[in-house]
């Protein structure tokens, strides 16, 4: 040991010479000893590294009424804002050298009056403290973060392990291995002195210091300790960050019970004893001031004899602070964290500046409709809601809001989260919701890719079975009725009138045309996966008739993305809440992977936007959600079971998707399992019934939206998806009147039952219909008339003598007069032409039959 220690004062000196001939000797050893010490540290290695020490990164949207972006949420490890060397305070400057290195501007690295004095006192205990240049303070600090960044943790919890198992390695070791440290960390001093300035290296070690807990560098510990800026410390101030840096959390005075706990307890440091232990430190860095001359003897006194007096201001980290925005902050956490090129370690490490898509133009008047329709919570309920805007051509998320407060922490209370509804499980903690009737749009789509029209007419009256459904040719039976809203029977009717009126039984009848797998895979095309991320053609739960209505559990924001990408003419782009990344070098970072891609075409976009526009008018499900500023949109509802609502409405610019209801079931019965959800057709919230909340949310939320992004005309209806479509027209002669009418009905016709009318079929079969068999267009309506079972057929008598015919038309138990006579002198006693009504009419018995004839004369 003694030979190590002995050795290591000899290369102090040595490697003093090398670096500046201001350094001396102080102290002369042997020749042997020297030169092996020089031997041993020429060997060490000598370049180090000084990478960029872990910064907060920080989430920016843009500032309506500035230039200036502002920021909306901070994340990070170390809390620290690195400055310039004008941006400290000159006091900073003469506290940090008189107490820590006055000889800080004489020596190359190394002090060796103060490294030799450390060498005595630690041979004495073994350690290797003390005694270390300011050089050497930051070439530890580098270590130490170098060290730190290689320690990632999994919990914040195991990162403060790691972190303090860095700084013991750094700055405790014993023995041999303390010896080893400390000439290691002597020879990188010197290396950067030689590398960088002075001024570089007092800068570097103030902005990388740690200053007690997860505070680093002088900026951020002067704002934090005492809400001022480190060019604007006072002496005191000053003073008191000088002092706490020598030993960060023995010296802290944010612990208002104590920054240490001795052996017995017993907690100092504190409030209660006026943060005696710091105000020791900083009266010693006071006095070195004053003997060095940096401060007067006034000075002194009236700093050395004040208090302690802490200002804590704590850097809020993560979404809390972004207020009604904090959602949106979340799901951007979520997608840097989730990027394989980014990741959480670089979100809190990196330095990252995020600027983001949110609009605020928009997203102010979002959470004021918020605030005003949807309550944070209702009694008896897990309340939830939520809106996302998207700009349709680019899929730049807009707003984001949520009734919620949101919350991270466990004890989150009744209306307080930090789940984002608005997206999925990878993006947001929330697995989706069933957004009813919206999810009908696949089968709209998947009607025109097949070459369907809106326009074609269908069965859609409501019934026990639908026949047909299948998927890739499986028969699929369709086990129950499933009622149409407000438990209406269905009509026949057109795509379009289905599509209008949201009905069940109509979309049923479609999706039996269909393969219903197709319909499913056209949700898989337009990234609709479930809240979980499986893809819903490979579930088998929705590969029935139900699935076809929305009872997949879907993000909103996976759903308005589909609406978007009709609105945008078939192509879908990628909704993206980031801009640009820029890193702590100035230089922008790769951008979580977006893009724009062709999923539909245009002719069946704008055919499913006719359909969709008249959601949205006149006598359409959605028309309440309309606004009146000359915008055109088009839309859907959605319901599922009473306990979920939805709404999407879009102009060719801006999508908007708002969904209300139950977040979750609530546990009624303390068995732990959710079994109860409020039925939003009964529960009211701000003086309105839930299920009508989504009218008048989407409403504000679009119309924010078509202000700053007002979109223009829909492309018409492409003339082949709108074409009218010829059926063919049954003959339903001779079947009963409920026989016809349903062969009617399930041909996609509509009927009337006329009154009975004199016939040859027995009474009550069908005798006549109108318009008759043949083709005509789909949804036509049938006049059926039945038999009243009295009619007899006028007879054929045309070429029959007039006697002859005369008797025929009596002898079918009709009343015979003679017609109209023609002359011809060749027809002698005469024949018979024809009759009226003419032959094979159907009348009553009884009704008169009047026989034309010629003869020779008519006299």
């Amino acid at each position: 040991m003694l030979g190590g220690v002995l050795g290591l004062v000899g290369l102090s000196a040595a490697a003093g010479v090398l670096v500046t001939a201001a350094v001396t000797p102080a102290i002369a050893v042997s020749g042997y000893a020297a030169s092996s010490a020089i031997s041993l540290f020429d060997n060490l290695p000598s370049n180090l590294e000084v990478d960029q020490p872990m910064l907060p990164s920080t989430i920016y949207v843009d500032d309506p009424n500035s230039d200036e972006p502002y920021a909306l949420a901070t994340f990070y490890d170390q809390n620290r804002d690195p400055v310039e060397y004008d941006e400290v305070s000159s006091l900073v400057y003469d506290a940090l050298l008189s107490s820590e290195d006055p000889r800080y501007y004489e020596h190359g690295g190394i002090d060796l009056l103060g490294t030799t004095t450390a060498l005595v006192n630690n041979l004495r205990s073994g350690s290797t403290r003390g005694g270390s240049s300011i050089s050497q303070q930051y070439v530890k600090n580098v270590l130490i973060q170098e060290c730190e960044q290689d320690s990632e943790g999994a919990t914040a919890e195991e990162i403060q392990a790691a972190q303090a198992a860095c700084y013991l390695e750094a700055t405790n070791s014993d023995g041999a291995e303390g010896i080893g440290r400390k000439l290691q960390e002597m020879r990188f001093a010197i290396a950067i002195e030689k590398k960088y300035s002075k001024e570089q290296i007092l800068l570097g070690y103030l902005n990388i210091a740690n200053f007690g807990g997860v505070t680093y560098g002088i900026e951020a510990a002067a704002q934090y300790y005492f809400g001022v800026s480190a060019k604007d410390v006072s002496l005191t101030q000053a003073a008191t960050l000088a002092g706490i840096v020598q030993n960060p959390n023995y010296y802290r005075i944010d612990v208002k019970d104590g920054s240490y706990t001795q052996s017995d307890g017993t907690r100092i440091n504190g409030e209660a004893d006026g943060w005696a232990e710091t105000k020791d430190r900083r009266n010693y860095v006071l006095t070195r001031m004053y003997e060095d001359g940096k401060i007067t003897e006034a000075e002194y006194k009236e700093a050395h004899a004040s208090p302690v007096e802490p200002d804590i201001n704590p850097r809020e980290k993560g979404c809390s602070t972004a207020g009604g925005s904090a959602y949106f902050c979340k799901y951007v956490q979520a997608v840097i964290e989730n990027d394989p090129d980014l990741g959480p370690e670089l979100l809190r490490r990196g330095g990252l500046e995020i600027y983001t898509t949110l609009d605020m133009s928009v997203q102010l008047p979002a959470e004021q409709a918020m605030t005003e329709y949807a309550p944070a919570y209702v009694d008896g309920m897990d309340f939830g809601a939520t809106g996302i805007t998207l700009e349709a051509d680019t899929g730049r998320i807009l707003a984001m809001v949520q009734n919620t407060k949101f919350n991270e922490s466990a004890e989150a209370g009744q209306g307080e989260t930090s789940l984002v509804y608005a997206a999925d499980y990878e993006y947001g903690r929330s697995s989706g919701f069933a957004l009813g009737s919206t999810f009908k749009v696949f089968t709209l789509l998947d009607w025109l890719e097949q070459g369907h029209s809106i326009r074609e007419t269908l069965n859609g009256v409501n019934r026990n079975a639908f026949e047909g459904f299948n998927c890739d040719g499986s028969p699929i039976p369709q086990g129950s009725r499933i009622a149409n809203f407000n438990n209406v029977s269905g009509y026949t009717g057109t795509v379009q009138s289905f599509t209008r009126d949201s009905l069940n039984s109509g979309f049923l009848a479609m999706g039996a045309k269909l393969n219903l797998c197709d319909i499913l895979r056209v949700a898989d095309r337009l990234d609709v996966p479930t809240g979980y991320g499986e893809k819903i053609s490979e579930m088998a739960n929705f590969q029935n008739p139900f699935g076809l209505l929305g009872s997949a559990n879907i993000a909103p924001l996976a759903m308005a993305s589909v609406y978007a990408t009709i609105a945008n003419n078939g192509s879908q782009c990628t909704p993206t809440a980031i801009e640009r990344i820029v890193g702590p070098d100035g230089e922008e970072e790769p951008l979580p992977e977006s893009t724009c891609e062709q999923k539909l075409s245009p002719e069946v976009a704008a055919t499913a936007a006719s359909a969709l526009a008249s959601v949205m008018n006149g006598g359409g499900t959605g028309a309440l959600a309309r606004n009146n500023d000359g915008i055109p949109v088009i839309g859907k509802t959605g319901t599922n079971e009473k306990d979920q609502t939805a709404l999407v409405e879009t102009s060719t610019k801006a999508t908007t998707f708002v969904w209300i209801g139950n977040a979750s079931s609530i546990d009624t019965d303390g068995d732990g399992q959710g079994d109860y959800k409020a039925d939003l057709f009964q529960t009211w919230a701000n003086g309105r019934l839930i299920k009508d909340i989504r009218f008048g949310l989407a409403r504000d939320i679009q119309a924010a939206a078509n202000a700053a992004y007002p979109g223009g005309q829909f492309p018409p209806a492409d003339p082949n998806l709108s074409r009218q479509v010829l059926t063919d027209l049954p003959s339903v002669i001779g079947q009963t009147v409920d026989q016809a009418t349903w062969t009617l009905r399930n041909a996609g016709f509509s009927v009337v039952v006329g009154d009975p009318v004199a016939g040859t079929q027995d009474e009550g079969l069908i005798e006549a219909q109108d318009p008759g068999a043949g083709r005509v267009a789909g949804g036509t309506t049938v006049t059926i008339s039945p038999s009243n079972g009295e009619g007899t057929t006028v007879p054929d008598v045309q070429g029959q003598s007039l006697r002859d015919a005369l008797d025929a038309v009596s002898d079918a138990g009709l009343n015979a007069e003679r017609g109209e006579c023609s002359e011809d002198g060749n027809s002698g006693a005469g024949r018979a032409t024809g009759t009226s009504p003419g032959a094979d009419t159907v009348l009553s018995r009884g009704d008169t039959v009047t026989v034309d004839y010629v003869r020779k004369s008519c006299d």
